[in-house]
């Protein structure tokens, strides 16, 4: 871990996590609720290309897949990993990095059903099914703020689809 970069605490109980059995189970119900069809309320991101693209971020979570850390992440990450950590939702329309841009025709059902997987592994799995190598952009997180922040970033694009 980077000394110069102390990691962010996650103190406040109120904040949705997918190690809470709760938060699991509802962003779940969320997922099942979406159809291929889904329009997008925002971005440019078909509903079976967003559910690749959160596979890919849950990859990364388990450890599955390595992004290397970006420039500029390396430069303002940390200064603004405390605010994506809080409890205000991510902004609509928030840039991604290119890594988790999907493109093309995912299968829809295939890409749902290996999303619910993931989820019940991470969740299930607690800490130790969590990744230690860093965020690609935000750098270093602690299993719990891995656990908060990909509940906060399934939340935001299941809002993107109206789910």
């Amino acid at each position: 871990m980077n000394s110069s970069v102390s990691p962010v605490k996650i103190n406040n109980s109120s904040m949705h996590s997918l190690y809470n059995q709760t938060d699991t189970t509802g962003i779940l119900e969320r997922i099942d609720k979406l159809a291929p069809g889904s329009p997008a309320r925002w971005g440019k991101m078909n509903a079976p290309q967003m559910l690749a693209h959160c596979n890919m971020a849950m990859d990364t979570a388990l450890g599955k897949t390595h992004i290397k850390r970006l420039f500029i992440g390396r430069l303002i990450g940390g200064l603004v990993k405390r605010s994506v950590l809080g409890e205000k939702p991510f902004s609509r329309n928030s840039p991604t990095d290119k890594s988790y841009i999907i493109t093309g025709h995912p299968d829809f059902e295939k890409e749902k059903a290996k999303l619910v997987t993931a989820i019940r592994e991470f969740s299930t799995g607690g800490p130790r099914a969590c990744t230690t190598h860093p965020h690609p952009f935000f750098g270093h997180f602690t299993p719990e703020q891995w656990a908060v922040f990909q509940w906060k970033h399934f939340d935001h694009h299941l809002r993107q689809f109206g789910v």
